[in-house]
């Protein structure tokens, strides 16, 4: 089947995109030399590119494919995930957690783990980064290849394949400084590629006033139905929004997730470090105003007998995933189609490149090195990154073929940050504020904070426990349950880190100077003007928030 009808030009664009990126990956390889080149980039970027590669690397199905569904689904509910869900995160990542970070060179949040801690945190966070990120690399896997399969016409495993084999190929060559440049390509390319979409689709609408007019009075809102979950299509209470999303998933992520964190390392300095998610902040509150507005155009013409615009089922089910591409098949003519599909295999391709390159990482450094060869010298650790990059590719393969088993990727990533990232921000939390947190005490709490949410998600799944235990709510959907979940698991790895601490040996304070805040040696920038300092970008940045939260409440 070849859906969205494309010629030789569209062919032709494709074509010469992968020809491009594979090249780039050729092109860097001789500026590769060393283990931080391959793994830190060389630490060498500025804030701009180091900023754009760090949203880029977000970028990935869910932003893309998902979220417009989702919409689709949900409404203005979805926007939550970019504004409450993303900014203020983002935000206080570069302006108290990035110092820690970048003044003390570590490689990885496992690494910060070790030193704040002990071996034996820094091990069970990377197994757990590592497992989760191989599952959410096999999301953009499945997605990517979903995309050349359905509106393509590829063979489905074919298309799988040839996705795998080119996003190993590149970053393998020249690890995250390939991935970073090609995320800096693919920033531009889903832009201008996608954004288009949402131009048209207001215009055929009628215009934006049209949009809202159009689609049901609780898809249209971000805060005034959330008082009663039977209001809105997430049945999701303001307290989910605000403690599940906004507190514990969204901080948990984006101040933890070394995915995303990796880039900001990368920057050539620390006023570079700080200003990259505060410079990303400004493009990730613009994003909704393709995914969004895309998916609520898709909505309008769905219920709209006359526009002959209707979804792709898988039997019964609807492919809410199909909004997008079907969008663009509506609207592009010959060449803007293979723009167009390009710039969705871009945002897939940043996002698989942002997992490997940071699985390679995290194993070698956090498990290989610090549990197999703690001896390794930094040329078989290069060789051992690379490796680990064909390694995670093939796992990836694997794990791309059980997302495609369930029913929303959207649903599966939430419930996978619920386990990993919500008791690990408590423990991050803890260990960069509060000196007396002990090494037993970190892990004791990651541990138990982790089995309590996969339980949690088990006693739901298979009706153990009741949804109103969790939810405090007898309407609730998967996605309000991942929300709820994240923040019990938060609040118990909390809790038990705080009371084990009580009762086990503390850590010299000498042994945590650079680790701690009240310990640490502030930065202290006197000489640079308040207008060019990251705290007020951020502010600017907090103030676009406040400022669309209230408009679209």
């Amino acid at each position: 089947m070849n859906a969205i009808g494309m010629t030789f030009i569209d062919w032709l664009i494709i074509a010469i995109y992968f020809a491009f990126v594979m090249g780039i990956g050729i092109y860097l390889r001789k500026f590769t030399k060393s283990e931080e080149d391959f793994f830190l980039a060389g630490r060498r970027n500025s804030s701009w590119v180091a900023g754009l590669a760090f949203l880029s690397a977000n970028l990935g199905a869910l932003e893309l494919l998902g979220m417009t569904g989702n919409t689709f689904k949900y409404g203005m509910y979805v926007a939550h995930f970019y504004w409450i869900g993303a900014i203020p995160a983002m935000l206080f990542l570069g302006i108290y957690m990035m110092p820690f970070y970048y003044s003390s060179r570590i490689k990885s949040i496992p690494g910060y783990l070790k030193l704040r801690f002990d071996e034996k945190t820094r091990v069970l966070n990377g197994i757990s980064f590592g497992i989760m990120t191989l599952l959410v690399s096999g999301i953009n896997l499945y997605a990517m290849a979903l995309v050349l399969h359905t509106f393509l016409g590829w063979q489905w495993d074919i298309s799988m394949w040839i996705s795998a084999i080119t996003v190993a190929a590149y970053v393998t060559l020249s690890g995250l400084m390939s991935a970073i440049f090609t995320e800096i390509l693919q920033f531009f390319m889903i832009w201008f590629g996608l954004f288009l979409v949402s131009i048209l689709g207001i215009i055929e609408v009628g215009g934006i006033d049209q949009v809202f007019q159009r689609i049901p009075p609780a898809f249209n809102t971000l805060w005034s139905t959330s008082s009663d979950p039977s209001q809105n299509g997430m049945m999701v209470t303001w307290g989910g929004i605000a403690l599940g999303l906004g507190f514990v998933l969204s901080f948990g992520y984006w101040t933890t997730d070394f995915l995303v964190v990796q880039r900001a390392f990368s920057a050539r300095d620390l006023k570079a470090a700080r200003m990259t998610p505060i410079i990303a902040s400004f493009f990730k509150m613009a994003l909704p105003f393709i995914v969004i507005l895309a998916g609520l155009v898709a909505l309008i013409l769905a219920n709209d007998p006359h526009s002959g615009f209707k979804l792709l089922h898988d039997g019964n089910t609807v492919n809410y995933d199909s909004a997008l591409p079907l969008l663009i098949a509506r609207y592009y003519p010959s060449g803007l189609i293979g723009l167009g599909v390009t710039a969705l295999l871009a945002g897939f391709m940043a996002g698989q490149a942002g997992n490997i390159s940071a699985f390679n990482t995290v194993w070698t450094y956090d498990i290989y090195k610090s549990v197999i060869n703690r001896n390794a010298s930094d040329v078989h650790l290069l060789w051992m990154g690379r490796a680990a990059t064909i390694v995670g590719i093939i796992i990836s393969l694997g794990t791309a073929y059980w997302a495609k088993t369930f029913p929303s990727i959207m649903d599966y990533m939430q419930a996978i940050f619920s386990w990993i990232n919500a008791p690990l921000f408590a423990t991050m939390l803890l260990g960069m504020f509060v000196s007396w947190i002990t090494p037993n005490g970190a892990f004791y709490g990651l541990i138990t904070g982790m089995a309590s949410s996969f339980i949690m998600f088990l006693g739901l799944k298979f009706q153990w426990i009741s949804t109103k235990l969790l939810t405090f709510s007898d309407v609730t959907s998967d996605m309000a349950a991942n929300f709820w979940r994240a923040w019990w698991a938060w609040l118990i790895c909390f809790a038990v880190t705080i009371i084990v601490s009580l009762f086990t040996k503390k850590k010299p304070k000498e042994d945590l100077v650079g680790l701690v805040k009240g310990l640490t040696k502030e930065t202290v920038e006197n000489e640079v003007p308040f207008f060019r300092r990251p705290e007020f970008f951020a502010l600017i940045s907090l103030l676009i928030l406040i400022i669309l939260n209230i408009y679209f409440w």
